[in-house]
Parts: C-alpha cells; structure tokens; sequence
C-alpha cells in the first residue's frame, strides 16, 4: 500500500498543471531534445554503436524531464550515466536543479556525496590510477558541486526578495493604517469643534428667528423673509449635522443621499423663490439613479450656484437645470448680469469652485464654472450614473485588512501568496511564508559547506594544475630536441637530456608501435607536436642497449 500511495504521489506531482505551463513544456522538450543529440553523438562517434547511443540518448532525455520532480534520484543516476558515457551535461543540469529544489542542507549534501559516490564507482572500475581519479574528482567538482551551489544561491536569493517584498508590503499597510488612524483622530476633533461651535450659532440663529417670526409687529413680507432666514439656518443645521457625521465615521446620512437631488434642489429653489429672486428649475429626460458621491457633489453644485448668484449678482434672474442625457446628469446654474450692470464678467468662484471640482473628480464626474454668453454667469457639473468609481469617500471605509494582490505562481509553480485576507494583528500569519529561524540556520550552514567546497574546489584546482604540467614535462618532449640526438650517444648523455617519461600519460604507448631491439630497454615519450587527429599520439621511442643509443624511432599511436 505504501509503494502504490507513494507512486500516486509522485505521479500527481509529475503531472501537475502548475508544473507544465505552455512555455515550460517547449522549454523541457529542448533540453530534453538536445541533452540527448548531444550525448547520442558523443557515444557514437567514441565508436560505442548506435543502439548504445540511443539507449544513452533516451535515458538523459527521461532523466532531464524528471529532474523537478526527482531531484535527489536524477542527481545520483546523473553521476552514475557521467561515467558511464558522454552524460556530462546531464550533470550539469541535475546539479543546478537540486540544488534548487532540493530541501535541506543535510539531504543536499547526502545527495550530492551520493551522486559523487556513483560517478567514481564507474571511474574506478575503468582505471585506478591516482591522478585520474584525483582528476575525476576534480571534474565532478566543477561539474556538479558549482552548478549545485550556484543553483542554491540562486533559489535562496529569490526567497530572500520574496521575503523583503512581504516585509515591505507588510511594513507600507502598518503606515497606512498609522495615516488613516491619525487622519481619524483629526477629523473626530474637527468634527467636535464644528459640533460645538456652529451648533451652538446656528441653533441660536433658528431659535431668535422662529421668535422673531410670530412678533406681531411684523408686516407679512418681513415675516416671510424671517421664515424664509429660519428655514435656512434650520437647513444649515441639517447640512452641519451630515457634514460632522461624515467627518466621524466617513458615511454619508441615507437621507441626504436619498433626497439630494430631488427633493433637496427642490428646496434650494423654493427657498431662493421665497426669498424674492427670480429662478426657475428646468427638467428633462427620464430621471436615474445616482451614487451617494455623485449624487451629493450635484445638490451642492446647484447650492454652490445659488449662494454666488445671491452674492455676486443680487436681483439677476437665475436658472437651475437638471438633464438626464443618456450616460450621465448635467446640473448648472446660470445667472444673468446684475440690474443695471454694464455687462462686466461675472467674478469668478474661488475657495468653493476648488472644493466643487475636487468633490466631483472624487465622484467620477467634472465641474465647469465660466462667464455666460449675455455677462452673467453659469456653473455646471456633469456626474455618471449607478455607483461610479467613487460609490464611498476615498478615506470612508478605512480598511485596515486590505491586501495586495497575489502574485502568480513562481518558477517551480507554487504560489507565493494564497490572496486571502491577513489579520495584521498576528504576524506569524502575516510572514508565514518567510523563512524560520530552522530554515535560516540551514541556509548559515549551506552557505559554509558552500563556502568551504568551493576553498577545496580551488586547492584541488591549483594542485590539479600543477600536477598536470608536471606530467607533460615528464612525459614530453619537443621534436628540435629529438632530431638533434644521434644514434651511438651513450645512454647516461641521452637520459639527461630527455624526460624521465615516469608518468601516466606514457602508460598507454607503452609497448605499441614497431617490435622493440632484442635485449634493448626502449624509453617512450610524447611530441609537444601532435598530429590534427585530437584521437592520435605521436611517439618518440629511444632504445639503449650496451649502454649506448641503438635506435631511436617517431610514430603515431592511436589512444584508447
């Protein structure tokens, strides 16, 4: 049972989607497609047969495939196929990706000691010197243990920078609820400030202006226009009430969102008609609803307007106008040239027009204030229908929980955000995907192992160096120096002259070429020329007998 749940495992991983996007899949056939080209031709063309080199080609290509999802397993069998044939690149690719994916600094090295294992098993059965296995070592260091370092840094990196841009996003939503909170208090004083204050005066104004208006020393115009003061200190009272409500807790009164433009226009012109001042309010088109913002920012258009004509044009005759047109509602006041004016521009609006625009830009719509055609003046706004870009105040909700997007799904197809909402009051939930102190010791110590395999990787590099050279001068010699010895120099001046050929890279020619002097001790050694055949050596021999040179012979030898 646990052998069949463990290959359903491994087969969901294998075919999950987040594992094979479009892009990815192209990508991994490629590699697939060249790792097992290259290591084919290079197992046919050592002469190896093609049903090796086809066999060799299609296990790269599985093991290249499988590498994300078995990282440890195509490690070790890519070390293992290294040896065996041409698989070097395979190597390469493995190391990089576990590096990446594989968990944990202990089961990396223990993967890594194993794939090393697995490679030198193979080198040792083919050849047991030591030079070749301390260059075998050597091999698999630059191509494993770098690629597989290199690789790590690489996904601790991107880890790292996830992590900063949590803590960052983490650290710009604490500012933000620090500004809306301080924004918060400053408005709940505001507001009680206002409360206090205008409260107070108008509530005073509304009080004298109802006992004014019941004197019987009145006459019935003067009571009108005390009527008509009291109702608008009584209205003002209202407005104050919504605007301290705002200020509190950043709703706006249903009532006022409900009535602003009907009924509440409606008001202003009966009022202003109350007042004495010729205006009319002028309708068309099918009425809709507006949002809250859009719908208060169009009655304080119409009381904008009304308030400017009764100041900068008394007696003017005035003109309020609502148009439902197709997409949105136009609300404008327009008001002729004062009697007995000589037609100057109307003067412009100034602290109240600045405050109309930034209303109705908040709401979606836009405000134009400007001279009329006949030198009065005309203010109009233009609002979109339903809820708008702006349905609450910019600052209203005051959502300390709100998130950033998540962002998609990274290189090996985890998500790095699940885009659900934190509570910022528990930190453990908001950097749960941050490193932990465990994860943070392992990625100290991987970076020492690092660190040190890299010091051993140069030591052996500069050691293997020095090694190799001191070969190739054992063992080689230059062609000037064998056509200037002559056959019949004693052999204690010969050996001087020449190599001591004590070394690895002469074992193979040993014994090859023409049949040796009887009784004669042969000393072969390399050309620094070579042939252009990369396969081929060419071979100086020197065969003493009797203590002199008796031959002395140049060849080509073919390497195994």
């Amino acid at each position: 049972m646990g052998v069949t749940r463990g290959a359903r495992d491994l087969w969901a991983r294998w075919r999950d989607p987040a594992q094979w996007s479009r892009r990815r899949v192209v990508g991994e056939i490629a590699l697939a497609a060249g790792l097992a080209l290259l290591t084919g031709a290079g197992e046919y063309l050592t002469g190896q047969g093609p049903v090796r080199a086809v066999l060799a080609g299609l296990a790269v290509a599985v093991l290249s495939s499988a590498r994300r999802t078995l990282p440890a397993t195509v490690l070790v069998a890519a070390g293992a196929l290294d040896s065996a044939t041409n698989g070097g690149l395979l190597l390469v690719v493995a190391a990089w990706s576990a590096g990446r994916r594989i968990k944990g600094v202990l089961r990396a090295l223990t993967a890594f000691t194993a794939s090393f294992v697995a490679c030198e098993a193979f080198v040792l059965v083919e050849n047991r010197s030591p030079v070749w296995i301390a260059f075998s070592v050597l091999l698999f260091l630059v191509m494993a243990v770098v690629p597989g370092i290199t690789g790590r840094y690489w996904s601790q990196r991107r880890a790292l920078l996830q992590t900063l841009r949590e803590r960052n996003a983490q650290l710009l939503r604490e500012r933000q609820m620090i500004a809306r909170q301080a924004r918060m208090r400053e408005r709940q004083r505001i507001a009680q400030d206002m409360h206090d204050s205008l409260g107070h005066q108008l509530a005073l104004i509304a009080v004298q202006t109802g006992a004014l208006e019941v004197s019987r020393g009145l006459s019935e115009q003067q009571r009108e226009a005390v009527g008509v003061l009291r109702e608008a200190s009584v209205a003002a009272m209202h407005e104050l009430r919504a605007v301290v409500g705002v200020l509190k807790d950043g709703t706006v009164e249903e009532a006022r969102a409900e009535s602003g433009v009907v009924a509440g226009i409606d008001g202003l012109v009966e009022s202003a008609a109350a007042a004495g001042t010729d205006v009319r309010l002028v309708r068309s088109g099918d009425p809709r609803p507006l949002g809250a913002p859009a719908d208060h920012a169009a009655y304080r258009v119409v009381q904008e307007g009304l308030t400017n004509a009764f100041k900068h044009a008394p007696g003017a005759r005035i003109g309020v106008g609502l148009y439902y047109e197709a997409d949105s509602l136009v609300v404008e006041v327009v008001n002729g040239p004062p009697p007995g004016s000589t037609g100057a521009a109307a003067v412009s609006g100034g602290q109240g027009l600045t405050g109309l625009r930034e209303r109705a830009r908040l709401a979606g719509g836009m405000v134009h204030a400007g001279p009329a055609a006949d030198g009065g003046f005309r203010l109009a706004g233009v609002f979109p229908y339903g809820a708008g870009p702006g349905t609450a105040p910019a600052e209203a909700g005051d959502d300390l929980r709100q998130q950033p997007p998540a962002p998609g799904p990274d290189e090996g197809g985890r998500a790095a955000g699940d885009g659900q909402v934190i509570d910022p009051l528990d930190p453990r939930e908001e950097f749960r995907h941050i490193v932990s102190v465990r994860r943070s010791r392992g990625c100290l110590v991987g970076c020492g192992v690092g660190l040190l395999c890299l010091v051993v990787l140069a030591v052996v590099v500069a050691l293997g160096i020095g090694k190799i050279f001191d070969e190739m001068r054992k063992a080689s010699m230059d062609p000037g120096l064998y056509r200037s010895i002559t056959v019949g120099t004693s052999e204690a001046e010969v050996r001087g002259r020449l190599p001591s050929g004590d070394s690895f890279l002469t074992s193979g020619v040993r014994g090859k070429g023409p049949a040796e002097p009887a009784g004669s001790q042969c000393l072969s050694l390399l050309s620094t020329d070579s042939p252009d055949d990369i396969d081929r050596d060419r071979v100086y021999r020197f065969c003493f007998k009797g203590g002199k040179l008796i031959e002395k012979r140049e060849f080509v030898v073919k390497n195994d």
